[in-house]
């Protein structure tokens, strides 16, 4: 592992970011928020706020409880997506009605929050708060939207879920995800429909395609322990992004029942958590 860490991918990754392992928090909405941010940020990894679902306000107030608890690298990540017309739900609610009925429930009588795309409010707020690191899921914002960021300070990260998306994006990023379909949480594609590799195919595209310039691929899907990231790192990953992981932590805001089902799927096949694969690192 110790070879591993000294290569160019990784190395810069610890030189742009500042983190001391290569690890970023994956912005999860509904499971992560302060507490799994700052406490991934004292960890010695990339702290992240999943930020398409708040409000320009909340950003703020969430940046601020962040800083107050740790101090090192966050990232702030956005949705680049075009929102429609509100779909007729009408059908499928229909459909599920059976057993809506049979456990006594219904529909929430408040409609949660839409994730919203990137925009000039929240750009503000990336303007006033600095954080180190800004990233984006299903493509970048506009090109004026995108310099004010940089302008700001902020590492831009994109995700891609192909070679070609990683193309597209790599002249404009400083680390660009390479997200495998294996990934848990949303798919952030954004050119010709999802048609999505495996996490160690596309890395290794990648991390040897000649005709990308050298920014490091972020490796997401299928990570959860010490043996799996030193796998990516292997085929030339500069760090990884894990999820699923972090559920398993004090600090996800998972509900109960979801907690327990992680707890009893942990029990029946165990994994290193976060915390096991930093101290992987400095007993290999």
């Amino acid at each position: 592992m110790t070879g591993i860490l000294h290569g160019w991918p990784v190395r810069e990754f610890f030189r742009l970011t500042g983190a001391q392992v290569p690890i970023i928090q994956a912005p999860m909405a509904g499971a992560g928020g302060v507490a799994l941010a700052a406490a991934a940020i004292r960890g010695g990894a990339v702290g992240s706020l999943p930020c398409a679902m708040l409000t320009p306000d909340q950003v703020h107030e969430q940046v601020a409880q962040v800083r107050a608890q740790a101090d090192g690298p966050l990232n702030l990540n956005f949705f680049c997506h075009v929102l429609g017309d509100p779909p007729n739900e009408s059908a499928w609610r229909a459909l599920l009605q059976p057993f809506y009925d049979k456990e006594g429930v219904g529909p929430p009588e408040t409609p949660p929050p839409l994730r919203t795309p990137f925009d000039d409010a929240m750009c503000r707020v990336v303007e006033e708060v600095r954080p180190e690191i800004v990233s984006f899921h299903f493509g970048l914002p506009e090109p004026a939207l995108l310099d004010r960021v940089r302008r700001a300070g902020a590492l831009i990260v994109g995700n891609a879920t192909t070679r070609a998306e990683a193309r597209a994006l790599t002249d404009q990023v400083d680390l660009v995800i390479a997200q495998g379909f294996e990934a848990g949480g949303h798919a952030g594609h954004f050119l010709d429909g999802y048609r999505p590799e495996g996490t160690l195919a596309l890395v290794r595209q990648v991390a040897l395609d000649a005709d990308l310039p050298l920014v490091p691929a972020i490796a997401a899907g299928g990570i959860a322990d010490a043996a799996g990231i030193a796998a990516v790192l292997q085929l030339g990953a500069g760090a990884v992004q894990l999820g699923t992981a972090y559920l398993h932590t004090a600090e996800a805001t998972i509900s109960p029942p979801i907690a327990q089902r992680c707890a009893a799927a942990r029990r029946s096949s165990p994994t290193s958590s976060p915390a096991d694969s930093r101290a992987g690192y400095a007993t290999r």
